[in-house]
């Protein structure tokens, strides 16, 4: 009877944590998710599209040295992600680690917005007839990075994880039968569309304000939407799916490692003879655990038992023995990093559009109305537009064009998608090397090489298909990247995948710092390339350079993927099933072991 009664209330609180799931997650999320990441966008992109002009008009700052300030501060906020995605995954969740990082966040942005309001905290402006304008102080200049090193750890813990967290939401709610639940590939279109939304409001309202009402102003409206966004997010706390975290990747990653190495002259047996033990996994995965690859075989050696790798209560010893599951996790991780890496190149190639675009922009006719001109940070404007369509068209009509032929429900793969990006990138830059010569061109008959704060008779509209077509780009490569590495990373590393997605930046910016430091050594003497005065420089020759790293850059992705293999699933549903994706996009079909290679 006891026994009984203790199966009757274990089974009423299974049903009761059940009904609990499934009123968790789900679409109702988004907007408090959504709502968050959008605040984040405005106050950053707010910030650094028109950071030049901050650094260059308000501080007074050299050209170069102000575009290195804005690649080294980009390359620092897309490196924290990294330590962010690694805390959430491993003790924190994702939900506490973006809690504290937009918090972190929050901080930076209020001494962001009181080094421009506060007159000590900045240089005073330039006299009009001035030969030259007072640069900021070191301290001054440290009262900036101490704000930009805040934001940088915050955007550490926001951007690793939101994305992973709004997909959880859906995937995990659908997991738990309800109904209506949207694709993850239909969500990541979704994210990326209130990102550029963001961005959009950012390059009009935002900017507009900092160009004429004053920077302080510019600065503190985004930061108190941040602060109403911080606290909408928190306030739907009991709405969440919340996975827990499964404890440090890196270690579990580190063990099979050493546990190889110390089996390092075994022979690998049959893989049907590998340790396996789904107990263990349990915790690690709840969608299914990874099955044995024949890649990367020396780290199987980690799941061949031999004496003295089990505890007398039955337990593996982890830096001895690891499951097959956690060796394919590594597997998994070595496999992503060459794609990763083709990001890097694309990051280099566009971390001038924050810069020399900028300051061409300012040199041309922006005159809208004989009142108005269009700021030249406003020219993101078109690059987000761009984007905007793109997603809407790409989401509503061209999946459905696609899915007719290929019978996928994406439409096309997420590599696929991530080349035809590249593609496009390569003909934004080759379209602003042809425009800057045609800028240049106009300044040199018009005479005004030596004027560079005069308006030269060129519309700036010019520069419209470069940013617009770099949107039509992001697009494809930036939802196609972020869907790979998902879809790809071991579940429990799924912060951890997001975070190489930002490393990216991180490298591309850092890469793009040297870059810009390199060719304005080595053409000192033979002409610079990129002085202060874009008239007398030779932009155009730089934007070829970058076409010639991405020509290379988009040859080493094909090769890349022509020998990627996707993750092997095992899924229960009555029989095992496999899913295993090839880079080349086809699906192979074979039985293996009970399951089904689909």
């Amino acid at each position: 009877m006891a026994a009984e009664d203790g199966r009757g209330e274990k089974e009423g609180a299974d049903a009761a944590a059940a009904r609990k799931a499934k009123r968790q997650g789900g679409f109702r999320t988004m907007p408090f998710i959504l709502a968050n990441d959008f605040c984040d966008r405005l106050a950053s992109v707010g910030f650094t599209s028109n950071l030049i002009t901050y650094l260059t008009l308000q501080l007074h700052l050299p050209l170069v040295h102000a575009s290195n300030i804005i690649t080294n501060y980009n390359g620092t906020a897309n490196l924290t992600p990294l330590v962010g995605g690694l805390i959430a995954d491993s003790f924190a969740g994702r939900f506490w680690t973006i809690a504290v990082g937009s918090a972190v966040y929050q901080i930076g942005k209020v001494c962001l917005t009181l080094s421009a309001a506060l007159p000590s905290l900045h240089p005073p402006p330039c006299a009009k007839h001035a030969a030259d304008c007072r640069r900021a102080s070191s301290y001054q200049i440290a009262v900036l990075y101490l704000s930009l090193l805040c934001t940088s750890i915050g955007t550490g813990g926001t951007r690793p994880c939101t994305v992973g967290f709004g997909a959880d939401q859906l995937e995990l709610s659908a997991a738990h039968g309800r109904r209506g639940a949207r694709p993850k590939w239909s969500f990541f279109n979704l994210y990326f569309f209130a990102v550029e939304l963001a961005k959009l409001t950012a390059v009009t309202a935002v900017v507009y304000i900092q160009e004429n009402v004053g920077w302080g102003w510019g600065l503190g409206v985004p930061t108190i939407a941040m602060l109403a966004a911080v606290i909408a997010f928190i306030s739907g706390y009991s709405l969440y799916v919340r996975m827990p975290p499964g404890g440090s990747p890196m270690v579990r990653l580190a063990q099979v490692a050493v546990a190889a190495f110390k089996k390092r002259k075994a022979a690998v047996p049959d893989p049907s003879l590998l340790y396996q033990d789904k107990n263990l996994d349990a915790g690690i995965s709840t969608a299914g655990r990874l099955l044995h690859t024949d890649q990367l075989k020396f780290f199987d050696k980690a799941a061949i038992v031999t004496d003295g790798d089990v505890l007398p209560s039955g337990q593996p010893r982890p830096w001895r023995l690891s499951t097959v599951h956690r060796v394919e996790e590594l597997k998994s991780i070595i496999r992503i990093l060459p794609i990763c890496a083709a990001g890097i190149i694309l990051v280099t190639s566009s971390s001038h559009n924050h810069s020399f675009a900028i300051q061409q922009a300012r040199t041309m006719d922006r005159a809208i109305t004989p009142r108005f001109k269009i700021p030249p940070a406003s020219m993101f404007i078109f690059t987000n537009l761009a984007m905007l369509l793109t997603l809407a068209l790409y989401d509503r009509v061209l999946v459905r064009v696609l899915r007719r032929f290929t019978g996928r429900p994406s439409g096309i793969t997420h590599l696929q998608r991530t080349g035809v990006g590249l593609a496009i990138a390569m003909l934004s830059n080759a379209v602003a090397a042809v425009v800057e010569r045609r800028r240049r061109s106009v300044a040199a008959a018009s005479g005004l090489l030596d004027a560079p704060k005069g308006t030269l008779p060129m519309s700036v509209f010019w520069l419209v298909p470069q940013f617009a077509i770099h949107g039509v780009a992001n697009a494809f490569m930036d939802v196609g990247r972020m869907e790979f590495l998902y879809d790809q990373a071991p579940e429990s590393m799924r912060s951890m995948a997001a975070a190489l997605y930002w490393l990216t930046f991180s490298i591309g910016s850092y890469l793009g710092t040297l870059l810009v430091t390199i060719v304005h050594a080595k053409t000192q003497r033979s002409g610079q390339w990129l002085p202060d005065n874009l008239n007398r420089g030779k932009l155009d020759n730089y934007y070829w350079l970058v076409v010639a790293l991405e020509v290379v850059n988009l040859v080493y992705f094909f090769i890349c993927v022509k020998y990627y293999t996707f993750k092997p699933l095992e899924t229960v549903g009555g029989e095992e099933e496999v899913e295993l994706y090839h880079g080349n996009g086809t699906d192979a079909a074979a039985k293996k072991q009970g399951g089904s290679f689909k």
